[in-house]
């Protein structure tokens, strides 16, 4: 079931890093702003109508959904204030941008997402050792489905900025919501079974299997976030490709030191150009321009640094895996 919602959503994950970003830093910037005010405006909406539901129908997994739908606004409101300080451009103090406040954004993510899972687990743990029927499994059942509708229209956006833009904290959100629209697919099957077929034990045993599945989400969004707050490189695939548009200009004799690292929506690339040792200032000078063209044309937006060395140069270097 998972799989194949996650399919329909057009994503293999949250967490998992998309395709870089292709969309200038001010496309970014507006696609970023109305996804996090969107994912603020379904998550009120989704609270007020599972607060009356769950007044009327008094239904512990209902409660879990609003519980969960609350930690849904919490989050979207540090991701609001997230996105707007990481798209400030660089000042005096911060040279090279505010880009890292969406990774610490996505850390407070994983964590409000691990703590719903906690919460599912007790009620879970609660509702095995003391089942009950619950009232007006009609109203609920009704509302869960506007729940998923709701929700699946704002993880398709969400995806759809998270394609455009490489958002963590926004591919986070997204997640989130995801998990939302499996909580409240769950929340149906366990009315259904506990009211027309008695199986009051449905609704802990969905929860439970819920629960991990946010767990592993928690993990795959903080280690993400981690890696930027820690500068990890670019994909091997992205550092090949860097690569081969640096090499493949004619007087480029070679390159290395290839160094990138992204800080929010921003990417940085610096590398070391070799050129003919004999060449005039100005002639390198235009040359590394013209590899920095080609490189921002696959990058658009990066920060990139490259230093002219002539070929043959033999240079002290730290020594890693790739350079």
């Amino acid at each position: 079931m998972i799989p194949a919602l996650r399919r329909w959503l057009g994503s293999e994950g949250a967490a998992a890093a998309p395709a870089r970003a292709a969309v200038s830093r001010e496309e970014a910037g507006r696609l970023m702003r109305q996804a996090t005010w969107a994912s603020v405006a379904v998550a009120s909406i989704l609270i007020t109508v599972k607060t009356a539901t769950w007044l009327l129908t008094g239904s512990i997994s209902i409660l879990s959904s609003l519980v969960d739908s609350v930690m849904d606004v919490m989050a979207s409101l540090v991701n609001l204030f997230a996105v707007h300080h990481a798209l400030q451009p660089p000042d005096a103090e911060h040279r090279f941008g505010h880009g890292k406040a969406e990774s610490l954004a996505g850390l407070g993510q994983a964590a409000f997402i691990a703590v719903s899972a906690i919460f599912i687990m007790f009620e879970a743990a609660r509702r095995m050792v003391t089942p009950r029927p619950v009232d007006h499994a009609d109203v609920g059942i009704a509302v869960m489905v506007f729940s998923i509708v709701l929700t699946i229209a704002l993880v398709v956006f969400q995806r759809y900025v998270v394609r455009r833009t490489d958002s963590i904290a926004v591919g986070a959100d997204a997640l989130h919501y995801e998990t939302d629209v499996l909580i409240n697919a769950s929340v149906i099957v366990s009315l259904v079974l506990s009211t027309w077929l008695g199986w009051h034990r449905a609704d802990p045993l969905f929860g439970l299997a819920i629960a991990v599945y946010l767990l592993r989400g928690a993990w795959r969004i903080a280690r993400r976030a981690l890696d930027v707050l820690m500068d990890h490189e670019f994909a091997n695939e992205d550092r090949d490709r860097i690569r081969d548009i640096v090499l493949a200009h004619p007087r480029v004799k070679g390159m290395h030191d290839l160094r990138t690292r992204s800080s929010g929506v921003q990417p940085f690339i610096q590398l070391h150009l070799e050129l003919d040792g004999d060449m005039p200032l100005r002639a390198a000078h235009e040359i590394a321009d013209e590899v920095e063209a080609r490189i921002k044309e696959r990058y658009p937006g990066a920060e990139i640094l490259i230093h002219q060395d002539p070929e043959g140069l033999i240079e002290e270097q730290p020594r890693f895996a790739q350079s």
